[in-house]
């Protein structure tokens, strides 16, 4: 072979030979990259494998530790996964036994359980379910349901799950309390008949015996000394009082029993209304140094809370010169009232009871001790409150608020 060519083929070997090891150098970089990001890879996937495993106990614990049971079950109804409170709440252990949800639910509750079931096959959800589960035990329990369907990668509902809370003893309050208010209010409309049966029953005596004093003072008025007159009077008032009192009754116990027709209600007119007819004596003076409300209330109630107090400030002024007055400041839901009087005062002894029926600050033959009692029930009724301060010897003030608008 020549020289020349042989020198020719001796550079081309060089160069594969260089190529070659350029080649080799570039592979051995790029493999020596690829260990690096293999080992990077194996680190992370550790680390998202200790993630995983943290994150999924942490779950577990999140749902161990519901205090509402949770439930997981296939869309046939098989239970797949319960909680630590559903597995109290139920009495099973899918460890060692088969359950499906059919099992748990109570006979007379089945149709409505169905309805229930269909709606979440159909729109993926229900809540607000109500209704009686049965427990392993056969015991009976209300429960509060809210269940979801589970979805696969692909949008297909593959299981189904649900928060089950135990409302057991809500629910017998709730049927006790409603058992409570049954009872009450049969007691209330027995007690409102009973209260127009006695007071018939007793006004019909109460007006023979007015009608037999008043014979005995016409009939036998020549032959009654002083002291047998002074005996009818007094009787007379005991009857005229016991047929207040009747009539008290029956107007304490219709106070919020009977409806009558809302209207606006002119305050000022009708406290002027009330004064000109209960008796006022010409010592006692009432005033209104400014003008009183409009109230959207009823008429009837508003007039016995108003005559009532005024009844009761006039009746305990033992001044020469007394002085009622009535005056109203404007909030922002309420009017507040006050009526204020010169009169003997409250006694400490009776501040903490003058609310309750048949008490009155006094012994008296014009006092029921029903007035202030039917005073505090209308406050309650229009949403109000009352109270008073009082100095024995100088006089009182009652003070209440009424809702502006009354429902």
């Amino acid at each position: 072979m020549p020289n020349e060519q042989l020198q020719i083929l001796q550079r081309a070997l060089e160069r594969e030979r260089k190529a070659r090891k350029q080649a080799e150098s570039i592979l051995e970089q790029k493999a020596m990259e690829l260990y690096e990001v293999n080992q990077k890879l194996k680190v992370s996937n550790a680390s998202l494998e200790e993630l995983t495993h943290k994150q999924s106990s942490q779950l577990d614990g999140v749902f161990d530790n519901l205090l509402d049971a949770y439930i997981l079950m296939n869309l046939k109804g098989e239970v797949i996964e319960m909680n630590r409170s559903a597995k109290q709440l139920f009495g099973y252990n899918l460890d060692f036994e088969h359950v499906n949800v059919v099992k748990l639910i109570y006979r007379e509750d089945y149709q409505y359980a169905m309805q229930s079931y269909w709606q979440l096959i159909n729109k993926g959800y229900f809540k607000d379910y109500k209704a009686r589960i049965i427990t392993k035990n056969q015991e009976v329990k209300q429960v509060h349901i809210n269940a979801g369907l589970v979805y696969d990668a692909s949008g297909k509902a593959i299981a189904a799950q649900g928060i089950v809370r135990n409302i057991t003893e809500e629910y017998k309050e709730a049927e006790l309390k409603k058992a409570l208010l049954a009872n009450l209010e049969k007691s209330n409309q027995e007690l409102k008949d009973f209260a127009h049966v006695v007071s018939h029953d007793l006004k019909s005596p109460l007006r023979s015996m007015n009608t037999l004093i008043y014979w005995l003072k016409e009939d036998y008025e020549a032959i009654l000394d002083e002291n047998a007159k002074e005996i009818l009077a007094k009787l007379s008032t005991k009857v005229e009082k016991m047929d207040h009192l009747i009539r008290g009754v029956l107007a304490y116990s219709s106070i919020d029993k009977v409806e009558h027709p809302l209207e606006k209600v002119n305050i000022q007119d009708l406290v002027s209304d009330i004064v000109s007819v209960i008796y006022i004596p010409e010592n006692i003076k009432v005033e209104i140094p400014k003008t009183l409300p409009v109230i959207t209330g009823d008429r009837f109630r508003l007039q016995q809370l108003f005559q009532n107090l005024l009844n009761n400030a006039v009746l305990y002024i033992d001044k020469p010169k007394g002085l009622v007055k009535v005056t109203c400041e404007e909030l922002k839901t309420h009017w507040k009232f006050y009526i204020e009087d010169n009169g003997v005062g409250i006694d400490k002894k009776y501040q903490k009871k003058i609310f309750e029926v048949f008490q009155s600050l006094q012994k008296s033959d014009h006092s029921t001790g029903i007035g202030l009692s039917i005073v505090k029930k209308i406050i309650d009724y229009y949403e109000g409150e009352i109270d008073f301060t009082s100095t024995v010897g100088e006089g009182t003030c009652f003070h209440f608020t009424l809702k502006k608008k009354h429902k």
